[in-house]
């Protein structure tokens, strides 16, 4: 687990700084050679940015310092955690390119707008709706991609639309989704995992601390079972998954079960309780720039003894407006008579979600 760096300052940055202070900035990468930079907008590109040996000694030297751990021969592996950022560094002595470093970037903001997904063509107008509604009527989302698709960042979208008397939990091993900050005055409890304490560890624990959303940051392994047996309480929820199709996403989940009669088991219970999956695309376009868009939307349902997956979206365009009927169900339930149709939509655009 990485140690905790809460006052990053310029002192210890150096010439990464400017990186870190630039909102468009994600990334900054240290292959012991080259310094590469993912900008929201222009992707993944090298930074003409000399680091000298002396420089990168300093920096993980003032890194080791803030966090009181050595960084040596011995200890190869230094990691440290800012309330913004996650810093990875490994020794050349074990990183034979050099000295390797990796800053993942993660501040309290929701970089999503209903305007700008419109302007941008991020899905149709009438699909944000849609799953807005989904949202206020409590359903559970599975949102797939590749790395640095922006599968958090919708993530951290959609849960704005979250009521905030609703009390959310949120299980991360390196905090990314700042629930609370971005929603101050909502029902938020942050978990952080780690060596002692599991995703598996956290989701148990959180059974006994009333919760109406629990968001898993990633679904990686066999913690899944046990979110999925929350979400079968009644509980809502979040989470994210690597992913290239969302018809894929049941045999992925099971092929995270490490026993071949629990993947079996596990698939009726995925179509019944995980309700939405989004895929998202993040592709370089003519120009250069970086467009992230949804690519796929579907709904899972069991029906009669028999699972079912009912496409809405796919290559980005509207294939149908047929829903299961227990989504159609727990849409009027919740005063939702269109799906396609969000009643405080124009509120939400003014107020610049």
């Amino acid at each position: 687990m990485s140690e905790v760096l809460y006052e990053p300052t310029p002192d210890q940055f150096g010439l990464l700084w400017k990186y870190i202070e630039d909102q468009d900035v994600t990334d900054i990468d240290f292959n012991g050679q080259a310094l590469w930079i993912t900008n929201l907008h222009l992707g993944r590109y090298k930074a003409d940015e000399p680091l000298t040996k002396e420089f990168l000694v300093a920096f993980a030297h003032n890194i080791g310092n803030c966090v009181n751990k050595p960084f040596n021969n011995a200890n190869k592996i230094l990691e440290a955690d800012t309330k913004e950022l996650r810093i990875s560094i490994i020794h050349d002595s074990a990183a034979t390119t050099g000295i390797s470093i990796c800053i993942r970037k993660s501040p309290p903001v929701i970089r999503n707008t209903i305007s700008g997904m419109i302007q941008d063509k991020y899905c149709p107008t009438d699909i944000l709706m849609l799953l807005i509604n989904c949202v206020m009527a409590g359903m559970n989302f599975v949102i797939g991609g590749e790395p640095g698709s922006g599968k958090t960042e919708f993530v951290k979208f959609l849960m704005q639309f979250i009521p905030p008397e609703q009390r959310v939990i949120t299980i991360e091993d390196s905090l990314e989704i700042h629930y609370r900050d971005i929603n101050p005055g909502a029902d938020a409890v942050e978990l952080r995992v780690g060596e002692d304490f599991s995703y598996t560890d956290a989701i148990k624990a959180s059974l006994r601390q009333n919760p109406k959303w629990l968001v898993l940051s990633e679904a990686r392994s066999v913690e899944v079972t046990s979110l999925l047996e929350q979400w079968s309480t009644g509980v809502s929820g979040f989470t994210t998954i690597h992913l290239d199709d969302v018809r894929k996403l049941p045999d992925r989940i099971q092929n995270m079960m490490s026993d071949a009669r629990d993947a079996e088991r596990m698939e009726n219970r995925i179509y019944r309780y995980v309700n939405v999956g989004i895929l998202i695309r993040c592709v370089r376009q003519p120009d250069g720039k970086i467009r992230r868009y949804m690519d796929q939307l579907c709904f899972y349902s069991r029906e009669q003894y028999e699972n079912r997956i009912y496409m809405i979206l796919e290559d980005g365009e509207l294939l149908s407006e047929e829903l299961p009927p227990a989504i159609v169900r727990r849409l009027g339930q919740a005063g939702i008579e269109n799906p396609f149709c969000c009643a405080h939509w124009q509120r939400y655009r003014r107020e610049g979600k």
